[in-house]
């Protein structure tokens, strides 16, 4: 093929990735070929496809999308080579993109974040387009107007940050938990522009700041994951098993630097992040909550940043959480009533009912459902041992934790769960942080701990039949009557 033809297919073949990262990293590199540096590698690691598939993904559904998006991870999975193959891919895919990648340090940019791209840009098939500086990487033609630039992160810099006067916009942050927040309030100008896109990559070591926020406070605007090292391909096993030897599996050191995980909140954690995954881990057959009532659970959301979720419940069993944004009151119960009788057999909803959950235990009401309203500040039912209903409701729940079995893969819920912090009032009862100072330490609302702690409040006036029909069914079947009280 001719040089004019060869780049005029490879000019058209490339454009076609414009919304398919994936497609130009498979394309762009000589995965596999004999005699190259790539001749024993097949492609990217799972989690680097998974990213890029899921940008991909962002696109098929609205193409003018602006992306947040947000890694947490241990070392060695290859952070930097992924965002070296965003740039390249990004600056590939738009003419005149204005990028920005910073790092935690100045070092950190310079000899890693920014080495990583000289080194696939060189190896790249369209590596004649573009120029790699110590501080730019640039089109040939259009040095001005089509490029990426490192620039060192400084808050007496922060104007840097700014919005980029162009139609497409790139940042990329390395090592994330490091950079202080006034970069990441100033970056957040150059979201404005359609089609925007903002990466973040770093070891979860802080348990503050905005990187740790993208996974709480703020993480109905940005897509996250979470890697542990041990499932990547590039990492060192020797050194993890050392570590795994030295720290143990529960130290912070172990999660931070392993398994991609942010470290504890504190002593005062009521809820351990591990009993939540470890219940997430748990496949109860059938026949263990068969015979349980249906509980559903509604936790309704107060502000614009919250979620309202529905959660149903058997027993040791959670069948699901359905999360919803942006729904009024009447809304919201016809999605309730929808799923009570999709569902059928419920015995009880329960509801949130202070302030605007009011209007959905009424509506509920008028549909003849079996409506508990919870009033979370109400009397405990242990007065002597918790505050209130809502510290008792969550105690249930730790220690339903023990043997309950979650669904999978829900770091939404591990972070509600075990995000709270606990403490005693003066007659040593257990009482729960606030959500109002949740908030203030930069936590999101925890939704979806609420909704599932909800399914344990009392609900004697509608779930005594219920029971009675179970108890009667054991006794049929030669079991023992025991307490009903344990099936709730």
């Amino acid at each position: 093929m001719k040089r004019d033809q060869f780049e005029l297919q490879l000019t058209e073949d490339i454009a076609g990735f414009i919304n398919d990262p994936l497609g130009y990293v498979l394309y762009a590199f000589p995965w596999g070929e004999p005699g190259t540096d790539l001749e024993d590698m097949d492609g990217p690691d799972q989690w680097q496809c998974e990213q890029m598939e899921a940008i991909a993904a962002k696109f098929d559904e609205d193409p003018e999308a602006s992306i947040q998006d947000a890694t947490a991870s241990g070392h060695g999975i290859g952070k930097s080579a992924e965002t070296a193959w965003l740039i390249l891919w990004a600056m590939s895919t738009r003419p005149h993109l204005n990028g920005i990648i910073t790092a935690n340090t100045a070092s950190q940019l310079t000899t890693k974040t920014w080495r990583e791209l000289a080194v696939w840009h060189k190896r790249a098939i369209n590596k004649h387009w573009f120029n790699w500086t110590a501080t730019k990487f640039h089109h040939v033609d259009h040095a001005e107007t089509w490029f990426t630039a490192a620039v060192p992160n400084s808050e007496h810099n922060s104007e840097a940050f700014a919005g980029q006067h162009a139609k497409h916009v790139l940042i990329i942050y390395d090592e994330a938990s490091g950079i202080p927040d006034i970069i990441w309030e100033v970056s957040e100008g150059a979201m404005t522009t359609a089609g925007a896109m903002w990466f973040v990559f770093g070891n979860p070591t802080r348990n503050e700041g905005r990187f740790r926020q993208c996974f709480s406070k703020f993480r109905h605007r940005w897509h996250t994951r979470q890697v542990d090292s041990r499932s990547a391909k590039m990492t060192d096993k020797r050194k993890i098993q050392q570590w795994l030897e030295d720290y143990g599996e529960d130290s912070d050191f172990f999660r931070v630097r392993v398994r991609g995980e942010f470290p504890r909140v504190s002593d005062t954690q009521f809820i351990s992040g591990d009993s939540v995954t470890e219940a997430q881990d748990r496949d109860l057959l059938p026949a263990v909550f068969a015979n349980y009532p249906k509980v559903m659970g509604v936790d309704v959301a107060r502000f614009g940043s919250d979620q309202s979720v529905i959660t149903l419940r058997q027993g040791p069993k959670v069948h699901w959480q359905m999360a919803f944004r942006e729904l009024d009151t009447m809304e919201l119960s016809s999605k309730v009533r929808d799923l009570y009788l999709k569902e059928g057999n419920v015995s009880a909803v329960c509801v949130d009912a202070p302030g605007v959950g009011a209007g959905v235990v009424d509506r509920l009401n008028q549909f003849k459902m079996p409506v508990v309203e919870v009033q979370p500040a109400g009397t405990s039912p242990a007065a002597n041992d918790y505050i209130n209903m809502r510290a008792w409701m969550y105690g249930q729940l730790k220690e339903w934790l023990k043997t309950g079995d979650l669904p999978a893969g829900d770091r939404e819920l591990v972070d509600d769960l075990s995000a709270m912090n606990f403490g005693y009032d003066n007659k040593l009862r257990i009482q729960l942080e606030s959500k109002k100072d949740m908030k203030s330490r930069g936590l999101a609302s925890p939704d979806k701990g609420d909704s599932l702690a909800i399914t344990f409040h009392p609900i004697d006036e509608v779930l005594i039949p219920a029971v009675e029909t179970i108890i009667n069914a054991r006794k049929r079947a030669g079991g023992r009557r025991g307490n009903w009280k344990a099936y709730t």
